[in-house]
């Protein structure tokens, strides 16, 4: 009866929340983000590597090296397993050894104290205690359930955690990038701004142009030099948030200059259901519903008796020779059953407490899922207009170009005053700018749907650990 009751768990079936019906294929971009086989082109491990950049590896590396959000995170993942080792532990017999060697005093009035017996006298004491808990309605076996759940959960947790300063990290050195193209793109429009200067000032000294045209070119080049200025100012604070994320001062951090442009990667996202098994805080979510569940199985055991056995053996005299003589020694073995009779309700209100945890951890998992979809769409949402306005933005400034290329050249004929001239540069300038801008809007897009998709991790990769 022992063995069979030893097998009973009073935690009920656990079933996953129950999640809307999952859609065949995400509703927003187009069919090329929508390919689900084969699996092995979704990234996996390092998968900024997509972006074929030597400092973004380099800078995500030392990331996972130093950054101590996410040192904080492998902290608590380890603080997780040990909290299940402690749980772990009751399942077995617990063994103590004990030695007590002791000079006392006894009162002169002690209670059928006999008039023979001296007043101090030495006891010494050694042996073992055992006791194990027979475990019969499998309290201990869901508190290990639930612990171990736990665990994983943290795990999860740190899977994320990575991937989300992963993905921050790439996010700030892609608009880092851009700042840099923003620079050249801007350095650029002074070298045309300053000969465009030089060529008003020539026309003014001949006698050609007014000054008003040598002030709107400089004033056009005073604006150009101070966009200058506050795209440095945007990157010097780009910089330094990499610095914080790579665990360095950002006073004795920086990033080397470079001009050549990142590619938008082609990322599969494979089917919704997917994401189920690919995203790290889905898989956290739902490993707290199962320990939210076991824990009932810890709290309707509590209405159960508990039934342990314990036994000492060991030796004892009063401070004489021959302590382990075989006539010292003592011993005690037997059962110990409990049941509470009154507790004012205190082990309903635990019971109605890990129902209502459960509930709350169903709910939770659901609205991750449902954030997680969100985030998908909305990442492959952008990618498709950010594709469709990064064309049109590239006409917009092909055109603004030959508008200005025409405005020069009838500048130079005499045909029109300067004004026309900067109002074209100004397009110009602003087009080119817009366009750059798109394109690094679609990189942190495309950065933000390797995230929603969960980056390298899978749940077969975390239960291995």
């Amino acid at each position: 009866m022992l063995a069979m009751l030893g097998g009973c768990s009073l935690a009920p079936a656990y079933h996953a929340p129950t999640l809307p019906p999952m859609p065949t294929n995400f509703k927003e971009g187009d069919t090329a983000w929508k390919v689900a086989a084969p699996a092995d082109e979704t990234p996996h491990g390092n998968w900024w590597t997509v972006y074929d950049d030597a400092s973004l590896s380099q800078l995500e590396a030392k990331l996972d090296a130093d950054n101590p959000s996410l040192a904080a995170a492998l902290a608590r993942y380890d603080a997780a397993r040990a909290f299940e080792s402690q749980f772990a532990a009751g399942l077995f017999p617990h063994v103590d050894a004990m030695a007590n060697p002791l000079r006392a005093r006894q009162s002169d009035d002690r209670p059928l104290r006999g008039s023979h017996q001296p007043d101090e006298y030495d006891s010494d004491t050694v042996g073992i205690a055992a006791s194990y808990d027979l475990d019969l309605w499998g309290r201990i076996r869901n508190e290990v359930s639930a612990g171990r759940a736990l665990a994983q959960a943290a795990q999860a947790d740190l899977a994320s955690a990575k991937l989300s300063l992963e993905a921050r990290l790439a996010g700030d050195y892609v608009r880092l990038r851009g700042y840099d193209i923003q620079v050249r793109i801007l350095q650029d429009a002074l070298k045309a701004y300053q000969r465009a200067l030089v060529l008003t000032e020539n026309r003014h000294s001949g006698g050609v142009a007014s000054g008003l045209d040598v002030s709107r070119a400089q004033a056009q080049l005073e604006d150009a030099q101070a966009q200058v200025t506050d795209v440095m100012a945007q990157r010097a604070l780009s910089e330094h948030a990499i610095a914080a994320l790579v665990g360095e001062p950002a006073s004795s951090f920086s990033v080397a200059s470079e001009q050549d442009q990142l590619k938008v990667p082609m990322t599969p996202v494979g089917v919704p259901s997917g994401l189920l098994e690919r995203r790290p805080d889905i898989a956290a979510a739902e490993r707290r519903v199962f320990a939210a569940n076991a824990s009932i199985g810890v709290a309707r055991a509590a209405f159960f008796p508990d039934l342990s056995l314990s036994g000492s053996y060991g030796f004892q005299n009063t401070g004489m020779n021959n302590l382990l003589a075989i006539g010292n020694r003592f011993w005690a073995l037997g059962p110990l059953a409990t049941l509470n009779i009154f507790d004012a309700g205190l082990r309903s209100a635990q019971l109605r407490e890990a129902h209502a945890q459960f509930a709350q951890a169903s709910a939770d998992y659901r609205q991750t899922v449902l954030t997680a979809f969100r985030e998908v769409e909305d990442d492959l949402a952008l990618l498709q207009q950010l594709g469709t306005e990064a064309q049109q933005e590239d006409q917009a400034f092909a055109a603004a170009q030959q508008t200005l290329n025409i405005a020069t050249n009838r500048y130079r004929e005499g045909i029109v005053n300067y004004l026309d001239v900067v109002t074209a540069q100004t397009a110009a300038l602003s087009a080119q700018r817009s366009a750059e801008t798109i394109r690094t809007r679609r990189l942190q897009a495309s950065v933000g749907l390797i995230r929603a998709v969960g980056g390298g991790w899978t749940r077969d990769a975390a239960s291995s650990k």
